[in-house]
């Protein structure tokens, strides 16, 4: 049936106002709350790391495209564009349903009641009149060609953004953080005290010790409904303890404190701890990579930090000079956490001060060095010599970029202290921040929060199974994990 000019001409406008309205509406709604379009682009699984670009060009884009939809002489050009766009916005939320590791939130002023298969279904019934009223419009039996290959440039630009926006955050990461929907919190029990740190977390239970009570440890199973205090019994106390240390592990529980040179090891289930015998060397940071092997951070007689290994069965030292990397005093600047990683058989090293970690084998020989997302890639740190005391210190407070971290399976959790792009500063006076980090591919995961209590922060933390452990003030709380997180595990070797 051959349709008349009216028809055609009536339709073609009609299809136009359509999308003057829509995109005229779209843009002012973007412009005028154009922090929160950003700070939503900057979640986008798709756009993140374009999301300063991608939040000027669209509304400027629509705007555009309003004008030519709205001159008659133009007109035939701005349907393609919109044609061209509605196409681009139906591929960017088919990725984000079927590809992304998570959904954001629907944004755009009224289009945000809309489910995300709702405004799919929406984008393509503009796509489809916008490509009705360009044949309608159109005089050049190409058209139908010419519309296949706009549609698929569009989808081909769309999944190429996606992509390399993949690569950068995942691996080139300009401070942009992955936050999805939060990680629900599963359980809380008021400790009492606030001096409590994390001893372990095996074999079903969670162990904690305390600072104000050193040989006293808590047991409380990972649903977090039961609790015991454990006695731990040292075969001598006759030592000049500071900060006496329990590490938990599946059969035997290790006692140390770096400032004495001394070493205990029991049985888990009886509790008591003999001295190790032949250990003369000073230590900080130990974990223990097994029974009878140790790794930790120690120093050269420069006051330079250095990593090593050690046997209990020998007094022989292996150091590693070259893991960590001066910048300013060789001290300081390359203070850190070191943590063990049974699941990979790993070490992972972090700077408090700067955006780096190390990985190397149980024996310090070098995997690999990687980054966190934060750009400090030098120590913001000032230090003094007090040649009296032979003593370096602080003249400065420095910039924390790391606070604390853990590994599990091949992922490295960070308590990160530095706000990233597109961030509430709300939210940062509310809750800590944890970026997970997937080590041995270097790259980002994902960020979730963990919200303070009673105005009290994250302090020390775990992970075990499915479960994120916190101690917030007096409170040991618990969050289940999504898949985000734990598909990326890495099983024992």
């Amino acid at each position: 049936m051959k349709l008349s000019s009216s028809f055609k001409s009536n339709f073609i406008y009609i299809v136009a106002l359509l999308h003057i309205l829509l995109f005229s509406y779209a843009a002012a709604s973007k412009l005028l709350d154009f922090q929160n379009f950003q700070v939503q682009l900057g979640q986008s699984p798709l756009l993140s790391a374009f999301a300063v670009t991608v939040s000027v060009a669209v509304p400027m884009v629509e705007f555009i495209l309003v004008l030519m939809l709205m001159l008659p002489r133009f007109r035939l050009i701005g349907l393609y564009g919109s044609f061209v766009l509605m196409t681009m916005f139906s591929a960017y939320i088919v990725i984000v349903l079927n590809f992304s590791s998570f959904t954001p939130c629907s944004c755009g002023g009224i289009l945000e009641k809309m489910s995300w298969t709702e405004h799919l279904i929406f984008n393509i019934v503009f796509v489809v009149i916008s490509a009705i009223a360009i044949i309608l419009h159109s005089k050049t039996r190409f058209v139908y060609g010419f519309l296949a290959i706009l549609f698929t440039s569009g989808i081909t630009f769309i999944i190429a953004l996606f992509l390399m926006s993949e690569d950068i955050i995942q691996h080139r990461n300009n401070f942009v953080r992955r936050l999805p929907d939060q990680f629900s919190k599963e359980h809380d029990i008021d400790l009492g005290f606030n001096s409590y740190y994390f001893a372990g977390a095996v074999n079903g239970k969670v162990y904690l010790g305390n600072v104000t009570a050193p040989l006293l440890l808590t047991e409380t199973d990972t649903m977090l409904k039961s609790k015991k205090e454990i006695v731990i019994t040292l075969s001598s106390i006759n030592f000049p303890f500071r900060s006496l240390n329990i590490q938990v592990y599946s059969k035997y529980f290790l006692a140390s404190d770096g400032t004495v040179p001394v070493i205990f090891r029991g049985k888990t289930g009886q509790w008591k701890a003999t001295q190790i015998p032949g250990i003369k060397y000073a230590f900080s940071n130990p974990v223990f990579t097994d029974s009878i092997s140790t790794a930790f951070r120690t120093h050269k007689k420069n006051l330079e930090s250095v990593l090593a290994t050690a046997t209990f069965t020998s007094n022989r030292v292996k150091r590693n000079p070259a893991l960590l990397q001066k910048q300013i005093d060789g001290r300081f600047d390359t203070d850190g956490v070191l943590n063990y990683d049974p699941y990979t058989n790993q070490l992972v090293y972090i700077y408090y001060y700067r955006n780096q970690y190390i990985v190397a084998d149980s024996k310090l020989n070098l995997i690999h060095r990687g980054n966190t997302i934060d750009t400090t890639t030098k120590a913001n740190i000032k230090v003094a010599f007090i040649k009296d005391r032979n003593e370096k210190k602080f003249s400065a407070p420095p910039m924390t970029v790391n606070k604390n971290a853990y590994v599990y399976k091949g992922l490295l959790f960070v308590n990160a202290a530095l706000m990233g792009k597109y961030e509430s500063e709300k939210m940062w006076k509310q809750a800590s921040i944890i970026d997970v980090y997937d080590y041995k591919n270097r790259s980002y995961v994902v960020s979730f929060y963990v919200y303070n209590i009673d105005g009290e922060r994250l302090t020390d933390f775990a992970i075990q199974g499915n479960n994120f452990y916190g101690i917030v003030g007096s409170h040991l709380v618990s969050y289940k994990m999504s898949n985000i997180v734990t598909r990326r595990y890495s099983e024992k070797k």
